[in-house]
């Protein structure tokens, strides 16, 4: 769910902002939220679900490009697993052999953590998406944001057995220099969008394919929903979107870490 009002599809204008924020420790950690290939008979999930003193923390800048570099897009989906569309939208994935980035409720994933194995079994990788999708956590205290994030994380890494969130996506935006840095400092960099299709809204399967097709210059980090109500409109989108991206010339891959 995003949180669209004041100001908050501003992503592409923070980027390489410090926010008074000294940047944790760049390097790629060593641990995968992936799994084997698209048409694997049977993938093979590696993980290392690592405590606090071997995570190793990552950029605090607000990620956006995709490491496929300049024709990359990143497909990213929000707010579940759902039971209902969750599946749905893993099957257009692998129809199309994409791979995706699940940003997923804590709350989502503790209820439904068949479907959190499902999405890393598939080969695409989890964010840490908080505990409720309070949208105003950044108007909260640091003690508030941390048991958002952490308690989230926590759910999520039990749920999909093991497999750690590679990201932290701020509910609506809701992004503090001292979120952003907690998220880093576990592993999780901070991800946003370049993109937001505005399917939450339910404007029309059409209306949902014309503002990606019109916003994609924006940038490759393109917002999707899997839960938070109806998205069967999102998932009519996505079966137009993803060959005719393919068409276009772009390859899918993940946002750089």
């Amino acid at each position: 769910m995003a949180r669209h009002g004041g100001g908050r599809g501003w992503y592409g204008k923070v980027i390489g902002v410090a926010l008074g924020v000294t940047a944790l420790a760049a390097g790629a950690s060593v641990w995968t939220a992936q799994a084997g290939s698209v048409g694997g008979s049977s993938p093979k999930v590696t993980a290392s679900a690592k405590p606090a003193s071997e995570v190793e923390p990552v950029a605090v800048t607000i990620a956006h490009a995709s490491d496929k570099g300049a024709r990359g897009v990143n497909i990213t989906i929000d707010d579940g697993p759902d039971p209902v569309w969750t599946p749905q939208v893993l099957d257009v994935l692998r129809e199309y052999g994409v791979k995706a980035t699940f940003c997923m409720v804590g709350t989502q994933a503790q209820a439904h953590p068949d479907l959190v194995r499902q999405v890393v079994a598939a080969g695409h990788r989890l964010c840490d998406h908080s505990v409720s999708h309070d949208t105003a956590m950044d108007k909260k205290s640091e003690a508030y944001q941390s048991r958002q994030i952490l308690d989230a994380e926590r759910m999520i890494t039990k749920a999909s057995g093991g497999v750690r969130p590679m990201y932290y996506r701020a509910p609506g935006g809701a992004f503090t220099p001292y979120s952003r840095t907690l998220a880093a400092s576990r592993g999780m960099r901070p991800l946003g969008w370049n993109v937001d299709s505005k399917d939450f809204e339910r404007p029309g399967t059409d209306a949902v394919v014309a503002t990606v097709q019109r916003e994609l210059p924006n940038g490759p980090t393109l917002l999707f929903h899997d839960a938070g109500g109806d998205r069967s409109q999102t998932v009519a989108a996505l079966r137009r979107l993803l060959p005719w991206l393919k068409d276009q010339g772009y390859s899918f891959g993940f946002p750089v870490r």
